[in-house]
């Protein structure tokens, strides 16, 4: 099944949605290497607000078109107005849709086949997930441009260690797939043409478990992360007693002891 968000003559987004809940977002402006415009930025959140209250999502993909997987916000469209009030509102609504992403109840994948630079890079980082093709790379090149990228260190600084995080802000030199890898930026690499299943490996793995159970998890890591220690464990084993009370957990548990698969609901 497939759906488009247009705004103007051109889909921004593509969306595509497999049986079994798994909905891939492909960012579809390759002409201007996929920039978050705010066109681009309104697009994603109509996509991801839609996913949010949708029961039968079990994971999203964020992918794109074309050789880049996002160049980051459209200079052009910055410079054409250039005014403190504006600037606030566009890297406003960029915060709104990485929240929005670390929000959704199911696991979000980037799937980087060319290029993350700046906001492309943050959106890969905000993402839970990302595989990253051999020949990708990634930089937060603002910069280059007498442009400190401010808000692409928020998620930078969360996925990865902070002296590699800082000199990744600081010299906006990129970094290879194999780099980001070590540093935490992606988890898997894979060759151009084995992308698609790596990805389908990473997603067969994750709807093969209860989608209450993902659901529970996902925000419990994110929560945690921003407290104490002491406060992190109180929260913790609250969500992990409540998660145990689930009839999937409670199924799950039950088939470990009698030896066998459980008979999880579709």
């Amino acid at each position: 099944m497939k759906n488009e968000t247009t705004l103007g003559a051109m889909p921004y987004v593509r969306n595509e949605r497999d049986a079994r809940g798994v909905i891939t977002l492909t960012l579809d402006r390759p002409g201007s290497f996929n920039a978050l415009s705010a066109g681009m930025l309104a697009a994603l959140q109509g996509e991801l607000d839609r996913i949010a209250v949708d029961e039968l999502a079990r994971a999203v993909v964020i992918a794109a078109s074309g050789k880049a997987f996002s160049a980051g916000h459209d200079l052009k469209e910055m410079r054409a107005e250039p005014s403190q009030a504006y600037y606030e509102t566009l890297f406003a609504q960029c915060a709104q849709v990485m929240l929005a992403l670390q929000r959704l109840p199911v696991p979000v994948i980037a799937k980087v086949q060319g290029i993350a630079t700046a906001a492309g890079c943050q959106l890969v980082a905000a993402c839970d997930l990302a595989v990253a093709a051999s020949t990708a790379r990634f930089a937060v090149s603002g910069v280059n441009l007498g442009l400190f990228c401010s808000s692409p260190s928020v998620a930078l600084s969360r996925n990865l260690l902070r002296k590699p995080a800082f000199e990744m802000l600081v010299t906006g030199d990129f970094i290879s797939a194999d780099e980001a890898k070590a540093k935490g930026l992606v988890n898997r690499v894979a060759a151009p043409e084995a992308l698609d299943a790596e990805v389908e490996s990473l997603l067969a793995a994750i709807v093969a478990k209860p989608r209450v159970a993902i659901a529970m998890g996902k925000q419990l890591f994110y929560r945690q992360l921003e407290r104490g220690i002491e406060a992190a464990y109180e929260d913790a084993g609250r969500t992990m007693a409540c998660n145990m009370m689930d009839e999937a957990a409670l199924e799950g548990v039950q088939a470990f002891i009698d030896k066998r698969k459980p008979a999880w609901a579709a």
